[in-house]
C-alpha cells in the first residue's frame, strides 16, 4: 500500500512552480475519460433522439402521403361516378334530342307536303283565272276595237263646230241628268234678262239657281294643237286667251243675275285633259275667271259638284 502511495505521489510533471503527481495525472485522466464517456453518451443519445424523430417525421410523412393517395383515390372514385353520371345524362339527352328531331322533321315534312299540295291546288285556281283574265282581256280587245271605231267618228263630230258644240252640250246634259233627280234641273231655260243658259240647276230652299255654260271655245284650242313652230303656236295661244277671256266676260254678264241665279256660274270644258292644260299653261285665265266668278270645271268636276 505504502509502496502505491509512495508511486502515485511521484511526480510525472512540472508547469511552472506546479509538480503534478502520478496520482493527480491519473486523476485528471479518470476525469478526462469521464467527461469523454458522459459526453459520447449526450452525442449518442442525441444521434438516437434525432434517428427517432427522423423516424417520427417520416412516419409522419408517409401518414400524410398515404392520406393524400386515400384523397387522390377518392377523388378519382367520385370524378369516375360524375363522369359516369355525366354520360348518363348525355345519353338521355342524345336520345331526347334524336327524338325530338325525329318528330319536328316528321312534322316539317307534313307541312311541306300540305304546302305544296296547297301551291299545286293555287297554281291550277290561279291557271284557272288567268285563262278566266285572258278571256276577258279577248273581250276588251273587240271592244276597244270598237271604241277606236267611235274615236274615230268623235273626231269626225269635233271637226265640226256645229256638232262639236251640241257633244259638248250633250255631254254637260248627261251628267247632269245623272246625278241630279228630275225637275231639279232645266236645260236651255230663260232668265230676266232674255240670256238662256245651257243649263240652270234649282238649289233647295228657295235659293238663287245655278247657271252651266258648256259652249267652251274649242276651236281656238285645237288651233293651239294644230300649230307648227313657236311662233305659230304663240299666236294660237294668243288667240285662244282672248276668245276664252271674252267666253268668261259673256258669262258673267249674261248669267250672274243678284237674286235670281247664283253669286257665281259654271263653265263646262267637255275634256279632262284640256281641263288639265288650261290650269297648267294659262293660269292668269283661271285666275281672271275667279275674279269674274266663274268656275272652270271638267266633267269629273261637274259631276262633283252636283
Amino acid at each position: 500500500m505504502n509502496d502505491m502511495t509512495s508511486i502515485l505521489s511521484e511526480p510525472v510533471a512540472r508547469l511552472g512552480a506546479t509538480t503534478i503527481t502520478l496520482g493527480e495525472a491519473l486523476g485528471f485522466g479518470a476525469v478526462v475519460l469521464l467527461v469523454l464517456f458522459l459526453a459520447l453518451i449526450v452525442a449518442l443519445w442525441r444521434a438516437g433522439k434525432a434517428r427517432a424523430e427522423a423516424a417520427a417525421e417520416a412516419a409522419d410523412h408517409a401518414r400524410d402521403t398515404e392520406a393524400r393517395m386515400a384523397d387522390i383515390l377518392q377523388a378519382q372514385a367520385e370524378m369516375q361516378g360524375r363522369m359516369g353520371a355525366i354520360a348518363e345524362v348525355f345519353g338521355a339527352r342524345q336520345a331526347e334530342l334524336t327524338q325530338s328531331l325525329g318528330q319536328r322533321l316528321d312534322a316539317m315534312t307534313g307541312r311541306l307536303g300540305q304546302t305544296m299540295a296547297e301551291q299545286t291546288k293555287s297554281t291550277h285556281e290561279s291557271l284557272a283565272k288567268l285563262q278566266e283574265r285572258l278571256a276577258v282581256i279577248d273581250t276588251a280587245q273587240g271592244n276597244i276595237q270598237s271604241l277606236a271605231g267611235q274615236v274615230v267618228q268623235l273626231q269626225a263630230i269635233l271637226s265640226n263646230k256645229q256638232t262639236r258644240g251640241a257633244f259638248g252640250q250633250s255631254r254637260m246634259e248627261a251628267i247632269i241628268a245623272d246625278g241630279l233627280p228630275h225637275g231639279a234641273y232645266e236645260f236651255q231655260a230663260g232668265l230676266s234678262n232674255g240670256s238662256r243658259p245651257d243649263c240652270l240647276v234649282r238649289m233647295p230652299n228657295g235659293a238663287p239657281m245655278l247657271a252651266i255654260d258648256a259652249k267652251f271655245p274649242l276651236e281656238a284650242w285645237n288651233a293651239i294643237r294644230a300649230a307648227e313652230g313657236a311662233d305659230m303656236q304663240k299666236a294660237a295661244a294668243q288667240a285662244f286667251r282672248r276668245d276664252i277671256e271674252v267666253h268668261i266676260r259673256d258669262i258673267a254678264e249674261k248669267y250672274l243675275i243678284q237674286g235670281e241665279t247664283q253669286d257665281t256660274a259654271f263653265m263646262f270644258v267637255p275634256s279632262e285633259s284640256v281641263f288639265a292644260e288650261i290650269h297648267e299653261n294659262f293660269e292668269a285665265v283661271v285666275q281672271k275667271a275667279h275674279r269674274a266668278r266663274v268656275v272652270i270645271v271638267s266633267p269629273s268636276l261637274l259631276m262633283l259638284s252636283i
